[in-house]
């Protein structure tokens, strides 16, 4: 039974859903991370919040972790690199808060618009200063969205419900997104010139990072009011405090500061500044929904291999999964043969599906071929970290499909580049189910690929596999099952031999110095 750890503060739903999908939780919050270095090697799955921070020193402690689940969007607190080198799902919860999210952004806009907080503490002060608080009206302003993904494009239907103008920067927006979303797609400087409201919803990535830097401040509209609800970081904090002071932005509500806990920002205290302590998602609804999306995902993932929201390896879903699992495992033994019998450097690596498998989703196909080719480098391969490790080796990767049926219903073809040029294996599913070899480098052969194994390339001529029979009885070796396949009579034959042990070093030199016998190797699968 998959054993998962929930070591921050958690809606209680989240242990029920894992216990009802047959998970085995522990829920552990609290610990320093020494304590939970002490502990982590026990568990498959760890279900996080914001304040478990999951470093490179947690996952080399971490021997059986299968999965991180983040309940929320920011996964800032997880070392993502080091979960992919390590093989480990990283999950978060995208679309559980982004309601949420959204109107808090929308809320403070309201609050900048009409400087409530101000005004409410100046009221219940006794003062009632009813001509000092001139807000403006958002009906009819242009609000500048800085990324326009799910929370954004949420917070662009609010606007426009408020009758706002919507223009977005977003380089990932395409022009048909921005139609439907009902904004304009804008450059960065066209926002910022135009823009009465700027609202940030994109992560903080180097990238990102003080997008809204002193330099594009400057650029702003005078008078303009600026919300980030998104990550501490996208604004340059010292600038906007300057611009507060000069009195060319209008107001700023941050809800997310660069250093959290915010305890001593500069920000503090000037006027027409606005802070919420990272609040962005937390109401009863979206609490309550990330933890049941965040248990959900991973017990797909530890129960039925379904992958949801991984930011580190392509989603499968656990409708998905059992359709795939045979596939995958083709791939595996299909990319584990190639690999073992290719010496030299490879420099791409072709998936090919035909027939019913071009119908499939490809990605964890490829990932499962990497894993399998790969392993002949590394044990430490696995689906997650492979197409890390290939990019790393400099191998490209292609993928093609052909729908249509060849000689099996379903076909599922390796090719690897060298430099002696392209070779492939191809294999299919017997009954949707069995992986079976069908093809290796041009040769017609049928084979499982299953446990050790002796492949053998000779000379077709009558009396080698006497020979070899002997040779194998000779050295005490039982032979499982026997596959042979040839390239025309009398050219050169391929034999696959499944045996009950590994094939010693002392025996394949035996093999070798058999009259006809151009290669041989023992395999493992």
């Amino acid at each position: 039974m998959p054993k998962v750890l929930i070591s921050d503060k958690m809606d209680p739903k989240a242990a029920q859903i894992f216990r009802e999908r047959g998970v085995e939780v522990d829920e552990i919050t609290g610990k320093t991370p020494d304590e939970l270095k002490a502990i982590i090697g026990q568990y498959d799955g760890l279900a996080i919040r914001s304040s478990t921070k999951v470093t490179k020193d947690i996952l080399e402690h971490a021997t059986n972790l299968k999965v991180v689940g983040r309940a929320g969007i920011g996964v800032d607190n997880v070392d993502i690199p080091a979960a992919s080198a390590k093989g480990v799902v990283v999950m978060n919860t995208p679309f559980g808060n982004s309601i949420t999210t959204a109107e808090h952004a929308i809320a403070l806009m309201f609050a900048l618009a009409r400087q409530l907080p101000e005004a409410d503490a100046s009221t219940q002060a006794g003062k009632w200063e009813k001509n000092r608080f001139m807000g403006v009206e958002l009906t009819a302003k242009t609000l500048g969205l800085i990324g326009a993904g799910n929370i954004g494009s949420i917070v662009a239907d609010r606007a426009r419900g408020l009758k706002m103008k919507v223009v977005a920067f977003d380089p990932f927006l395409t022009p048909e997104r921005a139609i439907e979303m009902g904004v304009e797609k804008v450059t960065l400087d066209e926002l910022l010139a135009r823009a009465d409201f700027i609202t940030l919803h994109t992560p903080l990535t180097d990238q990102t990072r003080n997008i809204l830097s002193a330099e594009n401040l400057a650029k702003t509209k005078k008078g303009v009011r600026i919300i980030n609800c998104a990550r501490g970081g996208l604004i340059d904090e010292a600038a906007l405090k300057a611009g507060l002071d000069s009195g060319h932005i209008a107001g700023a509500a941050l809800d997310v500061f660069v250093e959290e806990p915010a305890k001593a920002s500069p920000l503090f205290g000037t006027p027409n500044f606005v802070s919420t302590p990272h609040l962005g998602a937390s109401t009863t609804e979206a609490q309550v929904n990330v933890a049941i999306q965040v248990a959900e995902q991973m017990a797909d993932f530890l129960v039925s291999g379904g992958v949801t929201n991984a930011l580190n390896m392509p989603s499968l879903s656990a409708e998905e999964a059992p359709k795939l699992k045979p596939y995958m495992a083709l791939a595996e033994k299909l990319g584990s043969l190639v690999g073992q019998l290719t010496t030299g450097a490879i420099s791409r690596i072709s998936v090919h599906t035909e027939g019913a498998a071009a119908d499939l989703n490809a990605k964890p196909i490829v990932s499962a071929v990497l894993a399998g080719f790969l392993r002949n480098q590394t044990d430490t391969v696995n689906m997650v970290n492979a197409p890390l490790l290939a990019r790393d080796r400099g191998v490209e990767v292609r993928e093609v499909r052909t729908e249509r049926e060849g000689d099996y219903h379903t076909l599922l073809r390796v090719s690897v580049k060298t430099a002696d040029g392209e070779r492939s294996v191809a294999g299919t599913l017997f009954g949707d189910q069995a992986p079976r070899l069908v093809e290796l480098f041009g040769i017609k052969v049928e084979a499982d690929l299953a446990g050790p194994m002796l492949y053998v390339v000779n000379e077709d001529a009558p009396g080698f596999i006497g020979r070899l029979g002997t040779t194998l009885g000779e050295a005490g070796v039982n032979i499982g099952t026997f596959h042979l396949g040839r390239r025309s009579a009398g050219g050169e034959a391929v034999l696959l031999l499944s045996v009950d042990e590994a094939v010693s070093a002392d025996l394949l030199a035996k093999v070798k110095a058999l009259p006809g016998v151009k290669t041989a190797m023992g395999l493992a699968f």
